[in-house]
């Protein structure tokens, strides 16, 4: 990672308030000092359910500081979205990875692992890793 910089992280839902929650949280969680930064899209730009190329994009430009930027997602639909917008090459800062890992856990992972210095590969493995994660 070069110096100063993070990775960012942009969490995609299908709501926008579900996007904005997770990210609240992750930020809570990776309290103790200056978190990287993280995005929610959510939704469609009308403030309905679903996704949007261009608030995911909007939200990646917003995060991208030169280190790579993570998206998580919700659910199926959003991961066509990512990946038909990653397919394209131009619309998603260069760096930009579509991240195969639970959205509540891996979020936090996410954030923590980035906010710690992590380059975006260590993100990606953090994050991916939260699908290991047992609650019972």
């Amino acid at each position: 990672m070069s110096a100063g910089k993070q990775v960012g992280i942009v969490l995609v839902s299908h709501s926008g308030a579900v996007a904005e929650a997770v990210a609240e949280l992750a930020r809570g969680l990776a309290a103790g000092g200056a978190t990287a930064p993280v995005a929610a899209a959510g939704g469609t730009p009308a403030g309905g359910l679903g996704t949007s190329a261009e608030l995911i994009a909007e939200a990646a430009r917003t995060v991208d500081g030169g280190a790579g930027v993570a998206v998580l997602v919700d659910l199926g639909s959003a991961v066509l979205t990512v990946k038909a917008m990653l397919a394209e090459g131009d619309e998603l800062p260069d760096g930009t990875r579509l991240v195969d890992a639970p959205f509540v856990e891996g979020a936090v992972a996410a954030v923590v692992t980035a906010s710690a210095g992590g380059d975006l590969d260590a993100v990606a493995a953090a994050a991916s890793e939260a699908y290991d994660y047992r609650k019972g």
